[in-house]
C-alpha cells in the first residue's frame, strides 16, 4: 500500500510502498476512501522538517539543553551522530481519515466489516485505529464532508472549554480549517461571533457565512471594541510565529474574560494585560478527554459517560451529528481533491489552499502483509535473520551493530518504520506479521526487539518454528513468561539456541576485567545513573514494560553474575519511597551469589545528567578494578595492568558478532541457558522483594 510521510531531517515529504498494517487487538482496519489535508498543523511541520539545524534547535530550546548536556558527558561526535539518527526519521502526515472498516482486531464489538467509519489514521491507503478514535458516519454525510471530522473535534473541544453562555460574544482569531468551523459551532451555540484573520479569501468565506471579520492590524486597541463590543471570550485557532496573537486577544477581552489557544502560537504573556482584567487563559489539547491516554487509546477503556460527558470519540460523534443535520457546513471549505499520486503540490509552499481531500480510488490489496524492495538482493548465508520490530531501539542501536549481517526481513506491526529502515539499510523484505516470517526456511534467526510485553509470545512462536532466537532484555516481564519460553525451547522441533540481549558481558572492557579475575569470592559495585523518564512512558506501565527495574537494571544483575562467574541465589532490594510499587526508579540491589561474592547494583533517576551513566567495582583479593562508562577501566593492585583507555562501547556490536559466529559454526550456544534463566528470575525475584521487603531466594 502507499502511504505520506514526512523526513525531519531532510525535509522530504515521500510517497513509500509499505507494508498494510495489522488488525491490533482493540483495533480496526480501515480502507481509506478520503484524508483531508490539516494545512497549518502539516505544512508546519514540513517548514521544520526544511529548516536548518540553528532554526530547529531555536524551536525546541529544552530539547537542545538535553543535546548539550549530552555533549559535555558523551563528547560532540557521538551526540551529533545521536541527534542525527532521531532527526532522520519518517513521521507519518495526516489525522482526519475517512474509510470503510476490513479488519476487525480482537475484543472489538459494535463494527461490522463494511461499515464507513471516521478515524484519526493518516494519509495511508489502509490504516490501523484503536477503537475509540473511530466513529461512524452516518448515511447521509458524503466522504467529503466527514472527513473533516477529527478537525472540527479539535475545534469543537477548545469551544466545550469556552463554555460560552447564550447570546456571548466571541472572537475567533484565525480563521483556518479549525476556525471556520468553529465559528459555525459558536453561532449553533448562539453566540455572536466575530473573525480575525490577514487572508481575505478566508474572510470572505467567514462574511459569507454571516460573520463579520477583520484584518488583525485593525483588531488593536479600541477598534475592535469600538465596533462590536469587548468580547467574553477568545478562541485562538491560528498558526503564527508573531507574539503580538495573545496580546491582541488580551486587548479585546472584557474584564474577566476568558482566551482558549487551539492554535499554536508563541505564549509570550503580558501580566499587566490579564492582571487588571483578571482574565483566564487555557491551552486545548486536541480532541478531547481520552486523547494520549494510552488506556483509553490503546486498551478502549472508555472514560464513564457520568463522569466525563464529552470525551474525543463522543466529540467525533457529535460533529458528525451536526455535519448530518446541516448546523455544520464544511463544503465553502473544500478547495479541492486530487489523488494520493498528485500530493506534491500539495505542500508547496505557494499554495493556499484551504482544504485539500486526497482522494484513494485506486486499488489496493489490503491483504498485502509483506513487500520486497527490488533493489536488496539478498546473499547467501549460512545464517539468515529476521528483525522483528522497528522502534527507537532497533534504529539506534540494533541495526547498526548488525550492520554486515544478513538480514532478509525486518517487521513491524504498522508497516511504516519497517519499510525506512529496510530502505537505509538495505533489507530485501519488509513485514508486518512475523508469522509470515516464521515459515520462511531460510531465516534461521529471529531477532526481537519489540516491545517488553511481546518478547515472550513471539521468542517461543519463533522457538517452536525451529529458529534460533535473540531477545533484547527482558526476556519476561513475569515469571510465568520465563516459564513458557523453556518449554518452548524445550519442545523445539530441532537444536536451536536462545540468547538474551545482555550486552555488558561482551563489552571489551568487561571481557578484560573477567579476564584479569579469577572467579574468587569478590564484591560487585555498580551504579547506574539511568536518568529520568516521564511517567506516562511505556516502560513504567507493568502491562507493556514491566517497570524500570525489569527492563533496564536486569542488564546489571546479568552482569554481577557474569563477573563473579556464579549465579545468584538470593535478592534483597530497597527502594526509594515505592514500596508496594513496581515503578521504582530509585533501588538498591543486594546480590548474593552461590560462590560468596555479594553484589549491589544502585539504579537510580535521581542523579545530576552530568554525571556518568554506569561505574562498575569490583573488589576482590586486595585487587581493585573501576571502569567509567567504559571509557577508562583502572587496575589497583595487578601486577601487569593499571589502565585501558578506548571507547570500545558496551558490547551490541561483539555480542552479535559471536552470536552469528557461534550459529554458523555449529557451536556451543552463546549464552548458557542456566545463566538466561538465572539472570531473568534474580531481576524477577529483585522486583518481588521491592514489595515484600528482606531477602527473596531465587529459584
Amino acid at each position: 500500500m502507499k502511504q505520506l510521510a514526512q523526513n525531519l531531517r531532510t525535509g522530504e515529504t515521500l510517497l513509500l510502498n509499505v507494508p498494510v498494517p495489522l488488525a491490533r487487538k482493540g483495533c480496526l482496519l480501515i480502507k481509506t476512501r478520503k484524508s483531508l489535508v490539516s494545512a497549518g498543523t502539516e505544512r508546519m511541520l514540513i517548514r521544520f522538517s526544511k529548516a536548518n539545524f540553528l532554526f530547529k534547535a531555536r524551536q525546541q530550546p529544552d530539547k537542545l539543553r538535553l543535546v548539550i548536556d549530552k555533549i559535555r558527558t558523551d563528547g560532540f561526535w557521538k551526540t551529533t551522530r545521536s541527534v542525527l539518527r532521531r532527526l532522520d526519521q519518517l513521521l507519518p502526515l495526516g489525522y482526519c481519515n475517512v474509510g470503510e472498516v476490513v479488519g476487525i482486531g480482537e475484543g472489538i464489538e459494535g463494527f461490522m466489516i463494511g461499515d464507513r467509519v471516521v478515524s484519526n489514521g493518516p494519509h495511508a491507503e489502509v490504516v490501523c485505529v484503536p477503537v475509540n478514535l473511530v466513529a461512524k458516519v452516518p448515511r447521509n454525510v458524503p466522504d467529503e464532508e466527514a472527513a473533516f471530522t477529527v478537525l472540527g473535534a479539535v475545534g469543537l473541544h477548545g469551544v466545550r472549554l469556552l463554555a460560552p453562555a447564550l447570546g456571548e460574544r466571541v472572537a475567533v482569531v484565525g480563521l483556518g480549517l479549525i476556525g471556520l468551523m468553529v465559528v459555525d459551532l459558536l453561532r449553533a451555540q448562539g453566540c455572536e461571533v466575530i473573525g480575525i484573520e490577514p487572508d481575505g479569501d478566508r474572510r470572505r468565506i467567514a462574511e459569507e457565512k454571516g460573520i463579520p471579520a477583520i484584518h488583525p492590524a485593525k483588531s488593536a486597541g479600541q477598534s475592535v471594541s469600538e465596533q462590536f463590543g469587548e468580547m467574553d471570550g477568545v478562541i485562538i485557532t491560528a498558526s503564527s510565529e508573531s507574539g503580538n496573537v495573545l496580546s491582541t486577544a488580551s486587548a479585546i477581552c472584557r474584564k474577566r474574560g476568558k482566551i482558549v489557544l487551539i492554535g499554536d502560537v508563541p505564549l509570550h504573556l503580558n501580566r499587566s494585560d490579564f492582571y487588571h482584567k483578571e482574565l483566564t487563559f487555557q491551552v486545548s489539547c486536541a480532541y478531547g478527554p481520552g486523547r494520549y491516554d494510552h488506556a483509553y487509546e490503546e486498551q478502549g477503556i472508555d472514560y464513564p459517560l457520568s463522569y466525563v460527558r464529552w470525551t474525543a470519540n463522543r466529540n467525533f460523534q457529535e460533529i458528525l451529528r451536526l455535519l448530518d443535520n446541516g448546523l455544520l457546513d464544511v463544503k465553502p471549505l473544500i478547495s479541492g481533491i486530487v489523488p494520493l499520486e498528485n500530493y506534491s503540490g500539495i505542500y508547496q509552499k505557494n499554495n493556499r489552499s484551504l482544504g485539500t481531500l486526497i482522494d484513494y480510488s485506486g486499488e489496493c490489496k489490503s491483504d498485502e502483509k509483506i513487500i520486497q524492495n527490488p533493489a536488496n538482493v539478498l546473499v547467501a548465508n549460512k545464517v539468515v535473520a529476521a528483525v522483528i520490530g522497528a522502534g527507537n531501539f532497533a534504529c539506534m542501536t540494533l541495526l547498526p551493530a548488525l550492520h554486515g549481517k544478513c538480514i532478509k526481513y525486518i517487521a513491524s506491526s504498522g508497516g511504516l518504520r519497517a519499510a525506512e529502515l529496510a530502505e537505509k539499510y538495505g533489507i530485501p523484505f519488509v513485514a508486518t506479521d512475523y508469522q509470515k516470517i516464521l515459515g520462511d526456511n531460510e531465516v534461521n534467526l529471529i531477532i526481537i526487539a519489540t516491545r517488553h510485553d511481546q518478547h515472550v509470545s513471539i521468542a517461543a512462536d519463533a522457538l517452536c518454528a525451529g529458529k534460533h532466537v535473540f531477545v533484547e532484555k527482558p526476556l519476561s516481564i513475569d515469571f510465568r513468561g520465563v516459564e513458557t519460553v523453556k518449554t518452548a525451547f524445550q519442545n523445539a522441533p530441532r537444536p536451536v539456541s536462545l540468547t538474551v540481549g545482555f550486552n555488558r558481558r561482551y563489552a571489551p572492557h568487561i571481557t578484560k576485567m573477567r579476564e584479569l579475575l579469577d572467579g574468587s569470592p569478590m564484591n560487585v559495585v555498580i551504579t547506574i545513573n539511568a536518568g529520568y523518564i516521564l511517567g506516562n512512558a511505556w516502560i513504567h506501565d507493568s502491562a507493556r514494560g514491566g517497570g524500570r527495574l525489569v527492563g533496564e537494571a536486569c542488564h546489571f544483575v546479568d552482569l554481577v553474575a557474569w563477573l563473579a562467574q556464579s549465579h545468584i541465589t538470593e535478592v534483597c532490594t530497597n527502594a526509594l519511597s515505592t514500596r508496594g510499587s513496581m515503578h521504582s526508579e530509585n533501588a538498591s540491589v543486594l546480590l548474593r551469589l552461590a560462590n560468596g561474592s555479594v553484589g549491589v547494583v544502585h539504579y537510580f533517576s535521581n542523579g545530576h545528567n552530568g554525571y556518568p551513566k554506569e561505574r562498575v567495582e569490583v573488589h576482590s583479593l586486595g585487587r581493585t578494578l573501576v571502569l567509567d562508562d567504559y571509557r577508562v577501566l583502572r587496575g589497583y593492585g595487578f601486577e601487569r595492568f593499571r589502565e585501558l583507555k578506548t571507547n570500545a562501547g558496551k558490547g551490541h556490536r561483539e555480542q552479535f558478532d559471536k552470536l552469528f559466529e557461534c550459529i554458523s559454526s555449529g557451536r556451543e550456544p552463546l549464552m548458557p541457558l542456566e545463566d538466561i534463566w538465572n539472570s531473568c528470575r534474580a531481576i524477577l525475584a529483585a522486583r518481588d522483594s521491592m514489595w515484600a521487603g528482606g531477602w527473596v531466594k531465587v529459584s
